[in-house]
């Protein structure tokens, strides 16, 4: 909702062909449109001369994810290459962590350093929207929140990656949703948990109770009025019209700021610390969309303050928990060992609720927060590479 309004305030600019200064710009300037903003995550990958693998996985419920590899960096060596997968967050794509440019994005610094990199698509998401038996065109296939991604998103993932590599276990690094999925897997899946070395938490969310995310305004709507507004399906996939807003807005100098807002309205970003000049990448692969149910879900989560399952109401969740309420995750049976990385600024990993995370880490082995840094600046920040990514390989390297 939040993304729309934004959106057609810029495009209104643009229609209108007013200037941020009230100027009238027919002939304003564009850069170059990005190739990248027409590529699938492996032609990006490929385009900066990096090896690039498709995998299909089934879960068990049907839907067939599409995971991305890269297995090794620009310079091969032949030795077994510990496995790593990126599990990005809500409403978007695994594209997140490869759109930088190679110095500042963690796939393909991983990569570099010698690591067999995985990259996770949520299902539903625009790389993921197979299934064998459902259409996308139907309400069913939209049936899933991201305790499905949990329980059987990340075990199909994660088997799929120890069956083609050999090995028997992985580092798991998670961004926002990409750790709520973890928590929920790892506190309940003792089994799936054991193949993890060590699960990285960048802006990690079990609890939204004191969120004050722009997106997260969608909870003070009834369910029943988001159900009505939004319908069934799917909510802010990629369409034609974000991809017309990178092309035809993102491109323009004078509003190439604007357009990063739209991130900063979304989840809040340091725009300082954005590489302006991708923002019309950033925006044709993010948002790559989720199914309503999801956001429902979150609403949920907002509502609650606790890490549940979706609740049915009494009578839906007796036929599928066999008991009238959702159960409860506790982060607390998790086992794991955890390094997490927060960040100051985060209105959608508020402090407060981190805070309350902290205590519940039974196995925490890190921890950094970052002051200045925003629930963005975790997988597009420019200071990256000098602020968090020596961490995450001294981690690795200390955890093989």
């Amino acid at each position: 909702m939040w993304i729309w309004v934004c959106t057609l305030f810029l495009s209104t600019l643009i229609h209108g062909g007013w200037t941020v200064h009230g100027q009238w710009r027919s002939d304003e300037p564009h850069w170059k449109l990005d190739p990248e903003v027409d590529m699938n995550i492996t032609e990006i990958i490929q385009r900066w001369g990096y090896p690039a693998e498709d995998h299909e996985v089934v879960t068990e419920d049907g839907y067939i994810l599409t995971v991305n590899r890269i297995p090794h960096g620009l310079k091969h060596t032949p030795s077994p290459k510990p496995a790593v997968f990126l599990q990005h967050g809500l409403l978007a794509a695994g594209s997140n962590w490869i759109t930088n440019l190679p110095n500042s994005s963690l796939g393909y610094v991983l990569a570099d350093a010698g690591y067999d990199v995985w990259i996770g698509n949520s299902r539903g998401n625009t790389w993921s929207k197979k299934h064998k038996t459902l259409s996308p065109d139907h309400e069913d296939y939209w049936r899933f929140s991201y305790d499905d991604m949990a329980l059987k998103d990340l075990p199909a993932v994660i088997n799929h990656i120890l069956k083609v590599t050999g090995q028997e276990q992985i580092f798991y690094v998670g961004h926002s949703q990409g750790t709520t999925i973890a928590f929920i897997a790892f506190s309940t899946l003792p089994e799936l948990a054991s193949k993890i070395r060590l699960f990285f938490g960048l802006a990690p969310v079990a609890t939204v109770a004191f969120t004050d995310s722009p997106m997260t305004k969608l909870s003070v709507l009834p369910e029943c009025m988001i159900w009505e507004l939004f319908g069934k399906r799917d909510f802010l996939p990629q369409s034609k019209y974000i991809k017309w807003l990178a092309e035809h807005v993102c491109a323009k100098k004078l509003l190439s700021e604007l357009c990063g807002n739209l991130f900063f309205v979304l989840c809040g970003f340091d725009e300082k610390n954005l590489n302006m000049t991708r923002t019309p990448v950033y925006t044709t692969h993010c948002p790559a969309g989720t199914s309503v149910q999801n956001m429902v879900h979150w609403s949920q989560a907002v509502h609650r303050g606790k890490l549940m399952a979706f609740d049915f109401g009494p009578e839906g969740n007796m036929r599928h928990y066999n008991q009238s309420t959702p159960p409860e995750f506790r982060v607390q049976d998790m086992k794991v060992p955890t390094a997490l990385f927060s960040g100051g600024q985060d209105t959608l990993a508020d402090p407060k609720d981190m805070a309350v995370l902290l205590t519940q880490v039974s196995n925490l082995v890190y921890h950094q927060h970052i002051e200045h840094w925003e629930h963005l600046d975790f997988i597009w920040g420019l200071d990256a590479p000098e602020v968090m990514f020596p961490s995450i390989l001294r981690l690795m390297q200390e955890h093989h």
